[in-house]
């Protein structure tokens, strides 16, 4: 089965909907650039809502220890999401003893993650477009014929200009083990919609 990651979820009916539908994670993001962003308070309110699964992912742009400390006083995550060079991934998890997925830019087979990687697992997606404010999470969808080239030994999700109708197609061209939408689930810039992530789920599934 499939992996699916709802991001940027940052109100109650979205992060009921991601749990109702059997989401695998569910990603917070703590990047105040961007419209899907949750103080650490915030994230922990809705992660109180419901124990257990899924998965939460903390998403963080460059992080410093400091700032994750912080947001880890707050809230329990299961895995750091992080925006940052590979070679400052050993040193976040060994700091935090959790999982560290690295966010990756693609737009050539040079840009893969390498097999020396020490990061637990990827989220794969187009480079941003010029003069982006944000290193991802610009709804720009991915060169999936590219990425059916890209296989790992570890887990990645697939991000990037995914939407219920789209993902499929998506999962079948790349051969991605997973999923991960946030724009594509939502009805305007950093508002979910229950009804959009339950099909995204079912489609990814289907």
């Amino acid at each position: 089965m499939k992996l699916v990651k709802i991001c940027g979820v940052n109100s109650p009916e979205a992060f009921d909907a991601a749990v109702e539908a059997h989401a695998d994670l569910v990603g917070f993001v703590f990047f105040p650039a961007s419209p899907r962003y949750v103080t650490p308070v915030e994230a922990a309110t809705l992660s109180a809502r419901h124990a257990g699964f899924p998965l939460r992912v903390g998403l963080f742009v460059n992080p410093g220890f400091d700032e994750i400390d912080a947001i880890l006083q707050e809230i329990s995550l299961d895995i750091l999401q992080v925006y940052a060079p590979a070679a400052a991934i050993a040193a976040l998890r060994d700091r935090f003893g959790r999982p560290v997925w690295r966010q990756v830019g693609v737009a050539s087979e040079a840009d893969f993650p390498g097999a020396g990687e020490v990061a637990d697992g990827f989220v794969v997606e187009a480079k941003p477009p010029p003069g982006a404010t944000r290193p991802g999470g610009n709804a720009v969808k991915a060169d999936w014929k590219l990425l059916s080239k890209f296989h790992s030994a570890k887990p990645w999700l697939l991000a990037g200009g995914l939407n219920p109708g789209n993902v499929a197609e998506a999962l079948a061209q790349t051969g991605a083990p997973g999923v991960d939408v946030s724009s594509g689930v939502e009805i305007a810039p950093g508002k979910k919609s229950p009804e959009l992530i339950r099909a995204f789920v079912r489609a990814a599934r289907g």
